[in-house]
């Protein structure tokens, strides 16, 4: 007996496949699939010097947390910084491993000649041009936190974002936090913890310890891979009170128990994780302020109306900390070059100016800054960079508000910064020397099992 073959259609044979297919499909993205990475957890205290943690016994500083990494991981005795030494664009730099000429975050303000945008800051994370360690985490299958991390409003690849930003300070700011976090992070963490999260404008030790509050429990709920934390309130009290008073030491000793409170409960979750502290920039004593909108207001680049307001201009300066970009509106204008080149260079030789250096584009190119700034003005130690003032006010005041300041050139030793490291893998005791903050992402990415290919430095020797 000829037995007889059974045989499907090539079209239904086609269409069995492809359901079949699917339905493995559809299975496979119901299973989570392993981290290629390992945890790591990114503490930011803002203005932290490096001797501080280094030389913390003979500075008779309190300090268990931090001067731990000394022996149990690797650490810079200085990070040299970007130009300009401010928040926004060295803590870009920390997550991007990029300079700021090539990130976008050019400085803490946006650029606003005419003075309209209410002191905006550069809050968004799309004004960002580089990759980030949050893209690099996402492509290696870890989940992503943040606290407070500059440049984070809007963050892609930021699975639980609780952005800086704020307005004005006023409680409404409370709910613009609330509207760009990730959507209903503020409340489950607020409903778990009985308490409210911090205005987005508190700088204080008490807006820190609410912060590392809901740091710990963004950790206790959710586990992310890799978690940012900043911390504000040290740099806050020295521009204050100056670094190394009496009211910035107790700060930082009380922010050292806040980042051993992190830690302890980060090693709870992620015994393996890989810890990083840093910071953005050092500090130094200031006395003096520098208008340096007077002399271009005398000079016809800026012009005033009737109610003191700028009304025009043709070069600006754009203050940043302890220095001045300036801008061209016409950058083309040979004759406009030379015009506030000359005044530059009468403004160096004022010794009223504290003006410690000049540098014009090459040189601005060579150290990463600004790309829109055709000259940078440099001030001495001291000094700090005023923001636009009422017309009537001479070239150089008292510093009533600042007793320290940053965004000096970062060639200068005050403004060195700091980078500690500790977890599995990590050299211990090593001292890395002085070190290119560029190069800090990339080994925090190594560290994760990641890459961040557009870094300009290559990472740290901490790892095998």
């Amino acid at each position: 007996m000829v037995q007889k073959r059974i045989t499907m259609p090539q079209q239904s044979m086609t269409r069995w496949f492809g359901r079949l297919t699917a339905c493995l499909l559809a299975l496979l993205a119901l299973v989570p699939l392993p981290a290629l990475a390992r945890p790591v957890l990114l503490i930011s205290i803002d203005g932290l010097r490096p001797a501080d943690v280094i030389d913390a016994r003979q500075r008779g500083l309190n300090l268990p947390n931090l001067t731990a990494f000394l022996a149990n991981g690797s650490y810079a005795r200085g990070v040299v910084g970007v130009l300009p030494t401010l928040t926004y664009p060295s803590h870009t730099t920390l997550i991007t491993g990029v300079s700021p000429a090539h990130h976008g975050i050019v400085a803490n303000t946006t650029f606003d000649p005419m003075h309209i945008n209410d002191d905006g800051w550069y809050w968004y994370a799309e004004d960002n041009k580089a990759e980030t360690l949050w893209d690099a985490a996402f492509r290696a299958r870890l989940t992503t936190g943040n606290v407070h991390w500059p440049v984070s409003v809007g963050a892609a690849h930021v699975t639980w974002n609780l952005p800086q930003i704020w307005r004005t300070g006023h409680p409404d700011d409370r709910k613009l936090v609330r509207a760009l976090a990730t959507p209903g992070l503020v409340a489950e963490l607020e409903a778990a913890r009985r308490e409210g999260y911090a205005d987005g404008k508190d700088e204080t030790l008490g807006g820190d310890k609410l912060r590392a509050g809901f740091a710990q429990s963004l950790i206790r709920h959710h586990q992310p891979g890799f978690l940012t934390v900043y911390l504000a309130s040290l740099d806050h009290q020295q521009h204050l009170t100056g670094p190394g008073s009496a009211e910035a030491r107790k700060t930082l000793e009380t922010i050292d128990s806040l980042v051993g409170d992190i830690i302890a409960i980060e090693r709870q979750f992620h015994p393996d994780a890989v810890i990083a502290v840093v910071s953005d920039h050092g500090f130094a004593p200031a006395d003096t302020a520098i208008n340096l909108y007077r002399p271009f207001i005398d000079a016809g680049l800026v012009t005033i109306d009737a109610g003191g307001k700028i009304s025009g201009w043709e070069a600006t300066p754009w203050a940043t900390g302890g220095s001045f970009a300036i801008v061209l509106a016409h950058p083309e204008d040979a004759g406009l070059r030379a015009k506030v080149g000359n005044l530059l260079e009468r403004l160096a030789a004022n010794p009223a100016a504290h003006i410690a250096q000049v540098i014009a584009e090459p040189a601005i190119a060579a150290a990463g800054g600004n790309p829109r700034a055709v000259f940078y003005v440099n001030l001495k130690i001291g000094a700090v960079a005023a923001p636009f003032l009422s017309s009537g006010l001479p070239l150089t005041l008292p510093s009533a508000a600042y007793k320290g300041m940053h965004g000096y050139f970062p060639a200068a030793p005050e403004m060195r910064s700091a980078f500690l490291i500790a977890g599995p893998g990590i050299a211990k005791a090593r001292d890395l020397g002085e070190v290119d903050m560029r190069a800090i992402a990339p080994t925090l990415a190594r560290a994760m099992g990641a890459a961040l290919p557009g870094a300009e430095k290559p990472p740290l020797p901490v790892l095998p």
